[in-house]
């Protein structure tokens, strides 16, 4: 006999009626809570959304205004397609991604996705580590009346915190989601309160969410001109590697073939939030911080000061939740895919993927102490985090189409042709960006060493 899914609760079951065949006829079953069909997907939206989405969309709308706002529509629309794929193919398939490609390919080409999406993970948490950082600069004077406190000794503090809530609970899955939700709720706040004090031109920004004819036909037209720097605002958005941990947190929540609908409610959820969050942070730099050089969190900080010391403070706000739920997340991104795709486990109670979760912390903790004590950026590390990016990024996008596609996979399941023509978008798009890197940043850089 199968015990009913929670979300599929009966009276039947109440009244000890066997459910192993289905509920029986005319027997009515419990719809599930809103809050109960969210929830992977709006963990994924705390991946997506971290310091380095919000400086580069800062940056955006202080170069471009409003213009580009329809890029993260469409950056939205391709993030979307692979997290569905993905929250099908964990509820879908019974088994965990490593598994099934281990099972269809073998161990090598499972080991080689584990370990890009492990280094790109470590290279995200070197960035959210100087998030946190950056956020907490706002509160520099209050900390250095604690005597002996310095600002780096909180960036070992919440990295020690995180490390902590790993092991603390046993259901870690349910402790990540209900903090998560914490976190999308103060950002979301936080950002809408910045967008209401910046006074976006509501036109202006109507107009921005529609490509502009030009842009589709590849020419330019004054200020909204198009270059390949805009680049950094689509792969701030397409994090492949979150949507392909879609698959296992649709499978730690519990969800099976029968919670199909409210996986992919769930992921057009996580999509919607990280749009509106995105569309906030470049509006309010577009009304707010027009013609402003953006480098870091700090300089949008720095610029929110025409909203006074009220307004920094939110903005400080809102980047400590976006930086230490995407240091949370992040880091689980890389350790549990790195355990399944060596062979260990996936299962968020087993301690391989735990361990390899720290590990992704301090390697992403020690290389920001390193750049703070230094005040220089280790290029070397950020080469290799680029490096990576480049050759696991497209492979893990097509190795998400590819199972997709087997019906050995899916079964009646698998894609139909649209979301395998977005998936194709998605995956160019992706190659792409990936060979802007190499020619525009990895190869300058280790030509310039070998040149040395």
């Amino acid at each position: 006999m199968s015990n009913p899914a929670p979300s599929a609760v009966s009276s039947a079951a109440a009244s000890g009626t066997p459910g192993g065949q289905g509920q029986p006829v005319g027997v009515p079953v419990a719809t599930p809570r809103w809050y109960q069909r969210i929830g992977p997907g709006l963990i994924t939206a705390c991946v997506v959304i971290g310091p380095g989405s919000i400086t580069t969309s800062s940056q955006v709308g202080a170069k471009y205004g409003y213009s580009t706002l329809w890029v993260v529509v469409i950056s939205v629309v391709m993030m979307l397609t692979f997290m569905s794929m993905a929250a099908r193919l964990g509820v879908v398939s019974g088994a965990s991604t490593g598994t099934l490609i281990t099972r269809h390919a073998g161990r090598w080409l499972a080991a080689i996705l584990s370990l890009g999406v492990f280094f790109i993970a470590a290279a995200f948490q070197f960035g959210n580590n100087l998030g946190i950082y950056a956020a907490m600069e706002e509160f520099e004077e209050g900390i250095s009346r604690v005597p002996g406190l310095k600002l780096w000794h909180l960036v070992l503090l919440f990295n020690g915190l995180a490390i902590s809530f790993l092991f603390l609970f046993k259901n870690l899955y349910r402790a990540v989601e209900r903090l998560m939700m914490m976190f999308v709720g103060v950002m979301l706040i936080s950002f809408a309160i910045n967008l209401a004090y910046a006074r976006p031109n509501l036109i202006e920004l109507g107009s921005g969410l529609i490509p502009p004819v030009w842009a589709l036909w590849g020419e330019s037209s004054g200020e909204a001109e198009i270059d390949l720097s805009l680049l950094g605002l689509v792969g701030t958005t397409l994090v492949i590697s979150g949507a392909y941990f879609q698959a296992y947190l649709v499978r730690q929540k519990g969800w099976t073939k029968r919670e199909l609908a409210s996986g992919l409610l769930d992921a057009r959820v996580g999509a919607i939030l990280m749009m509106l969050i995105t569309l906030m942070l470049i509006s309010t730099a577009a009304g707010a911080l027009r013609g402003v050089e953006i480098n870091a969190p700090r300089d949008i900080a720095a610029g929110l000061t025409i909203f006074g010391t009220f307004g920094r403070v939110v903005f400080c706000i809102g980047l400590f939740s976006a930086a230490y739920s995407s240091f949370l997340v992040n880091s689980m991104v890389g350790g549990f895919v790195l355990s399944d795709g060596l062979g260990f486990a996936s299962d968020p109670q087993k301690l391989a993927p735990r361990l390899a979760t720290t590990a992704v912390l301090l390697i992403g903790m020690l290389v920001a102490l390193a750049t703070i004590a230094s005040g220089t950026k280790p290029m070397p590390a950020i080469v290799f985090g680029q490096a990576v990016t480049v050759i696991a990024s497209p492979l893990v996008a097509a190795v998400l189409l590819w199972l997709c596609n087997r019906s050995d996979v899916m079964g009646v399941d698998r894609n139909g042709w649209g979301i395998n023509l977005l998936g194709a978008f998605g995956l160019l798009t992706l190659l792409a960006m990936a060979y802007y890197t190499a020619t525009s940043k990895v190869w300058p850089e280790i030509s310039a060493w070998l040149g040395g």
